[in-house]
This record gives C-alpha cells, sequence and structure tokens, in this order.
C-alpha cells in the first residue's frame, strides 16, 4: 500500500513531535538531576540524625550540632564520692568531612537511571553512617595518669597505739591504684558511643596487717603495776606484776620478746647489786628468774617468774618484770617472739 505525501508528512511531524518529547524529557531529567546533585539521597542519616534531601551545607550544619556538639562534651569519670572532668576536645577528634561523605556515597556511585528511579519510586538509598572519631590515645592516657595521681594510696597496715592507758588498733586500709589501661579501654568506649558517665577502673590492694590479724600485744602500767595481754585490740588476760625500783626502774617504750626461755638459768650481770651473787643459778627454787623467762630487746630487762610472790604489786625488781610463777607460766604459752611490749607510766 502506498503512503501518500501527506501521510508521511504527518508520520515524519508525529515523529519530531516525540522526538522533541523525548528530548524535552531527558533534558527535564538531567536538570532534575544537576538541582538535586548536592542533595543527600533519601534515608541518609549519621548517628540516628536524619539528612534526607539537605545540601550539603545545611547537612554538615546538622551534623555538626547532632552529633559533632554532643560527642565532644565533657564526660565525667566518677570514683567514690570524687569526680573528675574529662575535656573531651582535647582527646577526641569528630570527622565530620568524612562523614558527610560516607552519607552521600550511594548517591554518587550511582547513575543517573538509578538516581531517577529512586526520586521516582520514594525508594530510600541513603545510608545510615556511624560516627567516624579518633580517639588519641596518648593524651588520653596523660590524663588518666594525672587521675591517678590524686586517687592512688598505697596500703596501710594496722598498728598498735596508746590511747590514754589503753592499747588500741588503727585500722587497716585497701590500697588503691587506678587500672590506667582499663581506664582507657571504657573511656575510649564512653567517648566513640557518648556515653558521659563512666567509672574509674580500680585495683586494690589489701593491707598484710588487719585489726583480725594483728595479734598478741602486751602493755605494761608501771604505776598500777599491771601487765595486760592483748588479742587484736581485746584485752585477753590481765596479770599483777612487780616492776623496777626507783633506782633500777622498768625502761618505758615499744619493745619485743626476742627470746623464750623454758626453765631458764640465770646469769649474774655484774652489777653491783649482785657482786655477791654466784655467777650463775641453774633450774631450781632458788632461780632469780623462776621456771620461765621472756627477754625483751630492751637490754637486761626480762619477763620472767620469781619465787618472792610477795614483791608482786610493789616496785621490787632491777628493772625485770616479775611475776607469779603460775602467771608467767601461764603468759609464757600464750605469746611468742616478735609480740610487742610496751611500757608507759
Amino acid at each position: 500500500m502506498r503512503i501518500s505525501s501527506l501521510g508521511l508528512r504527518l508520520l515524519a511531524g508525529l515523529g519530531a513531535l516525540v522526538l522533541f518529547a523525548l528530548t524535552a524529557l531527558s533534558v527535564t531529567v538531567v536538570t532534575d538531576d544537576y538541582v538535586h546533585r548536592e542533595a543527600l539521597p533519601a534515608g541518609a542519616s549519621v548517628n540516628g540524625t536524619d539528612l534526607s534531601g539537605l545540601p550539603r551545607a545545611e547537612a554538615y550544619e546538622l551534623i555538626e550540632e547532632r552529633v559533632a556538639e554532643p560527642l565532644t562534651s565533657p564526660v565525667s569519670v566518677r570514683f567514690g564520692d570524687k569526680s573528675f572532668e574529662l575535656d573531651v576536645s582535647g582527646v577526641l577528634t569528630v570527622d565530620l568531612d568524612e562523614m558527610l561523605e560516607e552519607a552521600f556515597a550511594p548517591k554518587q556511585a550511582s547513575s543517573l537511571p538509578e538516581r531517577v528511579r529512586a526520586r521516582a519510586t520514594g525508594s530510600r538509598p541513603g545510608s545510615a553512617v556511624d560516627p567516624v572519631t579518633t580517639v588519641d590515645t596518648e593524651a588520653l592516657r596523660d590524663w588518666i595518669e594525672g587521675v591517678a595521681a590524686q586517687v592512688d594510696t598505697p596500703s596501710v597496715d594496722a598498728t598498735l597505739a596508746v590511747e590514754g592507758r589503753e592499747l588500741v588498733v588503727t585500722p587497716a586500709r585497701r590500697g588503691i591504684r587506678v587500672d590506667v589501661p582499663a581506664t582507657a579501654e571504657a573511656l575510649t568506649k564512653a567517648l566513640t558511643q557518648g556515653t558521659k558517665q563512666v567509672e574509674l577502673v580500680v585495683n586494690y590492694t589489701e593491707p598484710k596487717v588487719t585489726e583480725d590479724t594483728i595479734g598478741k600485744a602486751i602493755l605494761v602500767r608501771r604505776s598500777d603495776r599491771l601487765l595486760l595481754l592483748y588479742n587484736n585490740g581485746e584485752v585477753e588476760k590481765r596479770y599483777s606484776v612487780a616492776v623496777g625500783t626507783p633506782g633500777y626502774p622498768t625502761p618505758r617504750g615499744w619493745w619485743k620478746i626476742v627470746q623464750k626461755r623454758y626453765m631458764p638459768t640465770w646469769s649474774n650481770p655484774g652489777s653491783a647489786w649482785a657482786k655477791d651473787m654466784p655467777k650463775t643459778i641453774g633450774p631450781g627454787p632458788g632461780n632469780p628468774l623462776g621456771t620461765r623467762a621472756l627477754n625483751l630487746n630492751a637490754p637486761g630487762i626480762r619477763i620472767h617468774g620469781t619465787s618472792s610472790d610477795w614483791s608482786i604489786g610493789t616496785a621490787a625488781s632491777h628493772g625485770c618484770m616479775r611475776m607469779h610463777m603460775w602467771d608467767i607460766e601461764d603468759l609464757y604459752d600464750r605469746v611468742g617472739v616478735g609480740t610487742p611490749v610496751i611500757v608507759i607510766d
């Protein structure tokens, strides 16, 4: 069938119209894509902040306000009733440009038809971006070590002290040492997650001597002619004693038992008062030391038994502390070498 010249002209005109329409549509699509080239794709977000359709400049400001500023606000590091404020700006860098580029990445990697289709269908190809941060580990560690200098304390053993006329125990105290690596790890995690309160990580060192393990101690009150045996700060037993005469006083001070002697031999000290006595006196009824003796680190001073029971409760010795025979035998079994002996007035 032959097409008339009129028909050909009509077909040509129709084709031109279609071509014009297609060209116009292409121009519109390209123009629209150009207009939106700097707008973030739908669904783009940084740390939960929606950036869909925002221009770069607005998106940058919003990320700075909603993400960077909260992340770089101070962090409170607490330990007990103490609190230390970390200036986050000195240890944390938030990369706004990198976060913005990651949010744009899906759009920049897509083709023109893909971008057109996404706008036409209302799909949300944008990605959810996590905060991009860098922690200055050296600066953070320096800050933690500064805190440690204020927190670290050595352990303290329980000790004995005289208060008034009694022996008391000064309590032990645990030592504290900041665990710098563990605290740095906890803070790094908090900084990247935006946590604003962190507990300082510490290790404790236990004292070697506590109130429950300080053990035995002897307090001698010269004016009362009294010897008190303490056990872990509590009076275990009381004994009457004889103390030194004014001319040979029992020495005041902090001493300790250095030797325990069972059925001791007495040796003449060479003093004027002993010049008429034998060089030694072996165990037996006439021994000045009785059946037991506890030598102190005070020269020539002992706690010992005596057969002169009449002297107990008086100032009758040459510096030693005399006890009834049954009392020294009882005390002898209760104490060991190293037991403190404190002599007061």
